[in-house]
């Protein structure tokens, strides 16, 4: 059981693995699989739910006195748009968390990094807790930490590819520099990446495609739980560094 807790802003999260809501088959399966997940934190798109209705058919199966509802502007192209999004969202459910998200570029929904930086900046003027999906560039992460951001979430890979830790490298970097949470979103698609993903130190990850559309969506949220927690536990005791290999029980000694 893992001990240490991941604080975002005023909330302390026992669980680093952060859940999606889109594409599963039913709400029902939704609804087991994030509860096999142990997930504490649940993104939802505001263009797929109604906030201000609480049998809304996604928002009926979410215990939200166990997790913490992170509204997502999926689907804004513009700051102005996420911007307006947002503040709906403020509006209609009385949480300021958001998951920002602005992207243009409709087939891999890459992150505009001028517009999301622009966006950061005005709403967390505005009181929100701000967890912004980026492009994984170590310069822009800062710049997003100084106006305010209370995490940064580079993207592994795009969106919904499952292709894992593609930009590895550079995650290392913004992890080695941020001093907020680092949460690896997009492109994870196996538990192993997830894993991974925490072995270099990131706080948490974020999937949702690789669990949704799975054979079996709740075996494998599972899995990725407790990959979660097995790379937590790597990167606290310190991983062995890579070398050319060496006997694990030297023979020196029998040697006279």
């Amino acid at each position: 059981m893992i001990t240490d807790a991941l604080k975002i802003a005023d909330r302390i999260f026992a669980s680093r693995l952060f859940v999606g809501t889109g594409k599963f088959s039913s709400p029902l399966i939704m609804k087991k699989a994030l509860d096999a997940s142990g997930s504490e934190m649940i993104t939802v798109a505001l263009r797929r739910v109604d906030l201000s209705n609480p049998d809304d058919h996604i928002l009926h199966h979410l215990d939200l006195q166990k997790c913490q509802l992170l509204p997502n502007t999926a689907g804004a192209q513009s700051a102005d748009e996420a911007i307006r999004l947002a503040m709906l969202s403020r509006a209609s459910s009385q949480t300021n968390w958001i998951k920002l998200e602005v992207t243009p570029e409709p087939r891999h929904l890459i992150p505009d990094s001028e517009e999301t930086l622009k966006a950061t900046k005005f709403l967390v003027k505005e009181g929100f807790i701000v967890l912004p999906y980026m492009q994984a560039d170590p310069i822009l992460a800062k710049k997003l930490e100084d106006v305010g951001a209370s995490t940064v979430m580079p993207l592994g890979s795009p969106i919904g590819s499952n292709k894992g830790l593609k930009t590895k490298e550079l995650i290392k970097i913004i992890i080695s520099n941020s001093n907020i949470p680092v949460i690896v979103d997009a492109g994870i698609g196996a538990p192993s990446h997830a894993c991974e993903a925490m072995e270099l130190g990131a706080d948490a990850v974020l999937v949702n495609t690789a669990i949704a559309i799975a054979n079996d969506p709740i075996l494998i949220a599972s899995a990725f739980k407790h990959a979660v927690e097995a790379g937590r536990k790597g990167f606290l005791a310190g991983l062995a560094q890579e070398s050319d290999g060496e006997a694990s029980s030297p023979l020196s000694w029998l040697i006279k």
